[in-house]
């Protein structure tokens, strides 16, 4: 045996031997661009190598690995190392073609294949699936690139790659599997992932995003954690594509769990100097409610902000829950950690180069020396961001070492206020309309609004010039002026009969009387010319100095992804208009409307009220143009101006009214379309009345006019879109109660926009 491994060793070796030599030249073919010498540096041989089949093909690596060549050979002949080569043609120009969806820049810059480079397979290769990785983050998970080699004189290619995008990756189909308490259709809508149809123009998230659908998951959880399901989980995600990747499907497994409650819920409260009795009040939760992981957080928020009233800044309030499973609830102790009681020492303001420090003092509500207070803090903040003055407006606290005082810093951004708007819309009462404007929010840098506008609808001009200070003296107290000039041609228009152009001055000032109450106080000039078709004499002239005050109550929560609101808004004014103008009158008015949102705040009932009464005084005639009168939008089912007494002669047009009450109640609701959309159906009920005009409107001409007080009603249907370009409304009324001379207007179109 030891004879034999011997042999076998022996045999190895000739072989080896017989497989390698040592290099006394190096001969280099197929080279024309690169000169020998370089070829073999990128080899890394010398003269004196030994070479054999392993170090000849680590040679012909580095050469493929250099990116210069499309075919390469190494060998020994003899003593004789030979390196043939075929050089890779140089790229002459890379375009892109048949992409619409992302730009071609935006594709370049991950293309590795450059024009004068060396055309190689492994890099457009690469660069194929860069690009379609692209796509893919945008849902395009079906396009196909390919790329083409054009071959052109002097060893030099051209490089195209031909994309075909298709359409988006489309989710077609989103379901659930386990879900027993919740719909599929209610998960649908809490998760951001929507179904494709070709009639949802304007959907957003229905093309497949592998992020995106990990993300709905998550809000799963959130959803079923605000309901109670404290054990919810989801199971597992199946996805699947169509097989040319144009369509995905969806199935979301989940285990949804018992529902808990609120068991015992207690404050640890550290604060001798804090009742526990008013942190209790915070909880805005209470024992046997549905468990809410939302409702939690904001019973936290409300302890902190009340905490902070009494100047304790920054304390950390930690929720320990005690699971119950026998009885399904949850107990929870908001355990508060206890700091001291903090002051703030000074307020820098910082970033703001062209307003005005005292401008932003106003707005805040906090002054050196006052208790720390985060609540406060973020009022601030929400007042300085909702003056449009600031792109950006960080409150920067930093304690104070070794004191209980604070710094504040208010950073911020400044962003353009000027705004150049226009807009176009069309209504019953205006026709068709355009207008554009300039309005300056922060005039020279002091806070102080200036607007310039102007408008032309078919029936009515107008230009107008407007200056509000709105810290007048350095105070809360807002003050301006408005001057304006209004043609309106409403003798060819329904039942108003009448032209008038109108030059008004007012000077006006306001306060806020409480958080939801203001108070205006407004002086009115306005030189009058008017044409009235049922008086003779043409054009008369007609002069009106007024006085008046309005109180105004605003109260509204608003649900902005629903574009709903709750709360009421009312009006109240009194006005007096004589001081040796051409009318002397008292005119009183009133309107309110509530609104309440239900259902997921996707249904709302909105109500409304308005009266307004002109007391003539001395006797004194009140010219019609100067009257109340109902119909069009403030009385669907009915043309503007439509209702009310009529003369019998001029049987078209309406004689007003010295008074009015008029009122609507309409259901919002939603309709098949999906949320995002933003349309409502609603159905609505309006209602009426116009009182008498003066009592010397009774006759025409020795004969009587048609005079009444009655009530009118109407009902109908509409649908209400928040377009991208602006609110249009559709809404078809029928009257239900009306005379024989009142004018019908079946359908009811507005709408508006800026641009």
């Amino acid at each position: 045996m030891k004879k034999v491994s011997l042999a076998v060793i022996l045999s190895c070796l000739v072989a080896k031997t017989a497989f390698s030599a040592t290099v006394s030249k190096i001969e280099v073919n197929g080279n024309q661009r690169m000169d020998a010498e370089s070829i073999r540096i990128i080899a890394n041989v010398k003269l004196g190598d030994n070479i054999g089949e392993t170090k000849s093909n680590e040679i012909a690596k580095k050469l493929q690995e250099s990116g210069y060549f499309s075919k390469i050979n190494v060998f020994m002949s003899g003593n004789t190392l030979k390196i043939n080569v075929t050089e890779a043609p140089i790229i002459n120009m890379v375009t892109v073609e048949g992409n619409d969806e992302i730009s071609t820049d935006d594709l370049k810059k991950e293309i590795k294949t450059k024009e004068r480079s060396s055309y190689s397979e492994p890099t457009i290769g690469a660069d194929v699936q860069r690009m379609l990785t692209i796509y893919q983050r945008q849902g395009f998970f079906g396009t196909k690139i390919e790329p083409k080699r054009i071959e052109l004189p002097d060893n030099r290619v051209n490089v195209v790659y031909e994309i075909t995008e298709g359409h988006p990756t489309w989710i077609t189909s989103i379901d659930f599997d386990g879900n027993k308490i919740f719909s599929d259709r209610i998960l649908r809508g809490e998760i951001l992932s929507r179904e494709h149809a070709w009639w949802k123009f304007m959907t957003q998230f229905d093309t497949f995003d592998d992020d995106r659908i990990q993300y709905d998951g998550q809000m799963l959880r959130q959803f079923y954690l605000r309901n109670g399901y404290v054990d919810f989980t989801v199971k597992n995600i199946n996805g699947t594509f169509t097989p040319d990747r144009q369509y995905y499907s969806v199935v979301f497994t989940v285990d949804e769990g018992e529902q808990y409650k609120f068991g015992k819920l207690t404050v640890d409260n550290p604060f001798d100097d804090v009742s526990t009795d008013i942190l209790n009040e915070e909880i805005i939760v209470s024992s046997g409610d549905v468990y809410n992981v939302d409702k939690v957080e904001e019973t936290m928020n409300a302890l902190r902000s009340k905490v902070a009233d009494f100047g304790y800044a920054f304390i950390n309030i930690e929720p320990i829950p005690t699971k119950n499973d026998d009885t399904k609830t949850i107990d929870l102790v908001f355990k508060i950690q206890k700091t001291n009681r903090v002051y703030l020492n000074s307020i820098n303001i910082l970033g703001n180069v062209r307003t005005f420090d005292t401008v932003i003092e106003q707005i805040i509500p906090m002054r050196a020396g006052d208790p720390f207070s985060l609540q406060t803090i973020e009022e601030g903040r929400q007042k300085l961001m909702r003056t449009r003055y600031f792109k950006d407006v960080q409150m920067v606290p930093t304690r104070i070492a070794d004191s209980n005082t604070m710094n504040l810093d208010i950073k911020v951004e400044e962003q353009p206020t000027g705004e150049l708007s226009g807009g176009f819309g069309w209504s019953n009462i205006n026709g068709f309309m355009i207008d554009a404007g300039i309005t300056e929010n922060n005039f020279m840098g002091r806070g102080q609004i200036v607007q310039i506008r102007g408008s032309i609808a078919e029936y009515q001009k107008q230009a107008l010039f407007s200056f509000t200070e709105p810290y007048l003296f350095g105070r809360q107290l807002s003050g301006g002026f408005d001057v304006s000039y209004t043609m309106y041609d409403y003798s060819s228009l329904g039942s108003f009969g009448y032209d008038r152009d109108s030059l008004t001055i007012a000077g006006r000032m306001g306060w806020r009387l409480t958080d939801h109450w203001t108070q205006n106080v407004r002086m009115t000039a306005a030189f009058d010319q008017n044409y009235d078709i049922q008086t003779a004499g043409g054009w008369q002239k007609a002069t009106l100095y007024t006085i008046g005050t309005n109180f105004r109550y605003h109260n509204l929560d608003t649900n902005f992804a629903q574009n709903t609101h709750t709360g009421v808004v009312a009006n109240l004014g009194i006005a007096y208009t004589g001081f040796g103008g051409t009318e002397t009158y008292m005119r009183y008015n009133a309107d309110v409307i509530g609104m309440v949102n239900f259902w997921d705040d996707r249904w709302q009932l909105r109500s409304s009220l308005d009266f307004g009464y002109i007391q003539p005084l001395d006797g004194d005639y009140v010219s019609r143009v100067y009257r109340y009168f109902l119909g069009g939008e403030s009385l669907r089912g009915f043309d503007v101006a439509g209702v009310g007494s009529r003369n019998w002669y001029h049987s078209t047009y309406a004689l007003g009214g010295l008074w009015k009450l008029n009122g609507s109640t309409q259901l919002n609701f939603p309709i098949f379309i999906p949320d995002e959309y933003q349309v409502k159906g609603f159905v609505f009920f309006d209602y009426g009345i116009l009182g008498k005009p003066p009592a010397r409107e009774d006759y025409f001409a020795g004969r009587p006019n048609r005079i009444d007080d009655n009530l009118r009603t109407s009902a109908g249907v509409g649908i209400y879109w928040n377009t991208p370009m602006g609110p249009m409304n559709f809404s078809w009324g029928w009257p239900l109660k009306m005379t024989e001379y009142d004018r019908e207007q079946r359908f009811l179109l507005s709408f508006e926009t800026q641009f």
